[in-house]
């Protein structure tokens, strides 16, 4: 069950891996709804077509959630799962884990574990309430290990890497081998990545304001890769993204963008995501945000957190980090334990 970009992603490689194991029944609740951030993906990383899309679309998060809980109900009373299996922390995820346990389906959450300990965060909740509702708990790092042991569900969670990084790495592979040329009409090195999405960011005209007015006095071209919420929201508070050193693009394609960052200086974002494939790729990232769920990008030192708008132009101008060989995230086969995990437990 997936509904947003980043599940999309998560999706391709577990899609592959249990093609040849078992039925599986994608469906798509349609909280990412337009072409550049859904259908296109599904083209990109060769994910079978959705079986359902309940085609909820946007809304607050209770309208939203309930709409989605409606209609994923129906569709797991039709197809009576020997698995549901839930993606990271979207009003998707939380959504179709409370259909399941209403309807005494088993669960399974991957990413399970993850936290950022900010409640502010409605990712927060619902990964917290997916993982306290979920039979199976498939966990991305030892952290996240560590944090269900430490809620009490260390019996139900099985370490199985980041799916992520199994997309992120044959992607990179493929851009490296057919010599893809990056999406950004400036130099390799030249310019910094920007995505900009999380409430906190984007809700509060002044927050946003400041943000962009701190990016636009850069050194370095900043690209915005801006989801459409983000236009409607600076539209509506009054606010111009491309000013100074911001250029305003549409959000990439998934190797485009791969493409896009391994060219760059940086990236500049507050999504847990990007800042991790960042990493992988090797570019330091700058997270917006006062906390991050993927610590160990910190801890390495190719991510800085830069919540107070005054260490954003200090964090991006910093020297490059020192090197590492180290692999927090999985050597690239976690999908196959998901399929392996979920096979045997449904035995």
């Amino acid at each position: 069950m997936v509904g947003a970009r980043p599940q999309f992603v998560k999706l391709a490689p577990v899609a592959t891996a249990l093609a040849s194991q078992a039925q599986h029944v994608i469906v798509h609740t349609g909280q990412h709804y337009d072409d550049a951030m859904s259908d296109v993906f599904f083209r990109d990383l060769g994910i079978p077509a959705p079986d359902h899309n309940l085609e909820i679309g946007s809304g607050s998060h209770g309208a939203q959630t309930g709409r989605m809980l409606e209609a994923l109900e129906a569709a797991f009373v039709d197809h009576q799962p020997d698995w549901v299996l839930v993606y990271g922390d979207t009003n998707s995820t939380v959504a179709a884990a409370l259909a399941a346990v209403k309807l005494h389906l088993p669960l399974a959450h991957l990413e399970a574990g993850l936290r950022s300990f900010n409640r502010r965060m409605p990712e927060e909740h619902n990964r917290v309430l997916t993982d306290h509702a979920a039979d199976l708990l498939l966990a991305p790092t030892d952290v996240a290990m560590d944090h269900l042991a430490n809620e009490g569900l260390g019996h139900r969670a099985v370490l199985v890497g980041d799916v992520m990084t199994d997309v992120l790495l044959g992607v990179r592979d493929n851009v490296l081998r057919s010599q893809t040329p990056a999406p950004i009409d400036l130099e390799a090195g030249s310019y910094l990545v920007a995505t900009l999405h999380r409430p906190d960011n984007t809700d509060d005209p002044s927050r946003l304001r400041e943000i962009i007015h701190t990016l636009a006095q850069s050194d370095t071209p900043v690209v915005l890769l801006a989801h459409p919420r983000l236009l409607s929201l600076a539209a509506q508070h009054g606010i111009t993204l491309a000013q100074g050193a911001i250029e305003v693009r549409d959000p990439l394609p998934y190797p485009q963008l791969v493409a896009a960052v391994m060219a760059s200086r940086g990236v500049v974002t507050d999504s847990g995501g990007l800042q991790k494939e960042a990493f992988l790729l090797r570019v330091p990232a700058t997270t917006i945000r006062p906390e991050t769920e993927w610590v160990e990008t910190v801890d390495l030192g190719w991510n800085v957190l830069a919540n107070d708008v005054d260490a954003i132009l200090p964090a991006i101008s910093r020297p490059t980090p020192v090197p590492t060989d180290a692999t927090p995230y999985g050597d690239g086969h976690a999908a196959q334990r998901v399929a392996e995990a979920l096979l045997e437990a449904a035995a």
